[in-house]
């Protein structure tokens, strides 16, 4: 339970239907002529209920309006007097000279510190009219789970704070439709809420000494959300589009884990700044709350993302081969559903230079067939040339080269199968994060328009 100031202030009206004065007669038709016959047939009684036997029950009528003033009305039945022969038709007496009914309003969480008045007006029918200003500040139950699209349901219990049903029965003058037409019409104030409908119902209260009846009024609100919209919605989105739009950047190419972590700083910061729009409740969680924290993980995860992607971008070359399971969940399921083409086979033949033991004989060169590599006929007495051991030589320095070429260029299978497993990951986030904006997009609107349904 929280408190609320309610739209303003309460226009009150009651009309008690049973008096027990009789006509006053008046000597002259001047003020201190009807003074005297007040005091001596009507003020004197104000401390007794105004009816004729202890077992009478007092009608009181009440009606209410959602204005600036607060206003009571009854009637004191029997009370009356000539117009011509006390001169008025009205006049006004202090209130404290009068039976005034003790109706309360059960919401009540503060002392009524608006300024009293001291005088009403009595008529010669025997109505009595109280004009005064009231402050109304009551307790209302907040549902704040649709914060800033949320309708609030506020009720006021008039009853009477001492009487029981025997004494004071509470009866509604108006219907609940003529209050709310009465109320749209005299309200200025353009505030944070706005008067939806007006609904009331007798209620019958339990008490100690007996029961206690009542009329329970609720007055629905509904919170205009253009300021939330404005300053706490579209910034947010803002900023997780940009988020958004970063996937596109090349991680290989560009810093992007940088750019991410500025804008989480800045996400960060928006939401610090923002914290005093938010409503603060321990009953519910606002589903706005809910997107912010959402937004900010995503934006943490996509992050962490990067991060790895990165890593594996510069080191796969360095790891050994990705786990099977791994392998078969991202490269085989969560491929396809990313849209993510499969590894192309190379077409490209390794061949060894090393052949098998026994599919062929040792090469064997001797220095008789050295004159026709080298293209010169040695000298008779010259002693054998080791060519053999020079051409194994240089041929294993030949694919030496021709694997570091290889490598560097194709990589191996283990890295090209962590760089797809990065691709992947790094797609998928991209669809999840455009889910999640289509979707909070979606709720909004629909949020919104069964706001405005409601109102019409």
């Amino acid at each position: 339970m929280i408190e609320i100031k309610t739209l303003g202030l309460i226009f009150i009206s009651f009309s008690l239907l049973h008096g027990f004065v009789a006509a006053l007669n008046c000597t002259s038709p001047s003020p201190e002529s009807l003074f005297d016959a007040l005091e001596r047939e009507l003020f004197p009684r104000k401390l007794l209920r105004p009816v004729k036997r202890f077992s009478d029950t007092l009608n009181v009528s009440i009606t209410i309006t959602v204005v600036g003033i607060l206003e009571l009305e009854w009637d004191i039945e029997g009370l009356s007097w000539d117009e011509e022969e006390c001169g008025t038709t009205r006049v006004s007496v202090p209130r404290e000279k009068l039976w005034i009914p003790d109706v309360q309003i059960r919401e009540f969480v503060h002392e009524d510190e608006s300024p009293q008045t001291s005088s009403v007006y009595l008529y010669n029918t025997g109505h009595v009219y109280d004009d005064k200003p009231i402050r109304v500040v009551a307790t209302c139950k907040f549902v704040i789970y649709t914060f800033p699209f949320d309708i609030q349901n506020c009720s006021l219990t008039f009853k009477p704070y001492l009487h029981v049903a025997a004494d004071v029965r509470m009866i509604q003058s108006t219907t609940a439709a003529e209050i709310l037409e009465e109320s749209r019409q005299v309200m200025q104030i353009k505030g944070e809420w706005e008067l939806v409908d007006i609904k009331s119902a007798p209620i019958n209260l339990k008490m100690t000494n007996g029961s206690s009846t009542g009329v329970k009024y609720h007055i629905i609100l509904r919170r205009r959300p253009l300021l939330y919209v404005v300053n706490l919605l579209i910034p947010s989105c803002f900023l997780i589009t940009v988020d958004l739009f970063s996937f596109l950047l090349p991680p290989h190419s560009v810093d992007r884990s940088s750019f991410k972590m500025t804008l989480i700083l800045g996400y960060t910061v928006f939401l610090l700044i923002m914290n005093d729009l938010l409503p603060v409740t321990g009953n519910a969680t606002p589903l706005m709350n809910v997107f912010f924290s959402v937004s900010l993980a995503l934006m943490v995860a996509s992050l962490l993302e990067t991060v790895l992607i990165t890593n594996i971008q510069f080191s796969s070359s360095q790891y050994s081969a990705a786990p099977r399971w791994l392998s078969v969940l991202v490269l085989r399921y969560l491929a396809v559903i990313v849209c993510v083409p499969p590894i192309k086979k190379s077409n490209r033949v390794t061949v060894s230079l090393h052949p098998p033991a026994g599919a062929m004989s040792p090469i064997t060169i001797s220095s008789r067939d050295l004159p026709s590599v080298s293209g010169n006929t040695p000298p008779a007495n010259t002693p054998p040339v080791p060519a053999l051991d020079q051409l194994r030589k240089l041929s294993k320095d030949l694919m030496a080269i021709r694997l570091q070429i290889e490598k560097h260029f194709q990589g191996n299978s283990a890295s090209q199968e962590w760089q797809m497993i990065g691709a992947v990951i790094d797609r998928f986030l991209f669809g999840l994060y455009l889910v999640f904006i289509l979707a909070c997009f979606v709720t909004i609107v629909c949020i919104w328009i069964w706001s405005q349904a409601h109102i019409g």
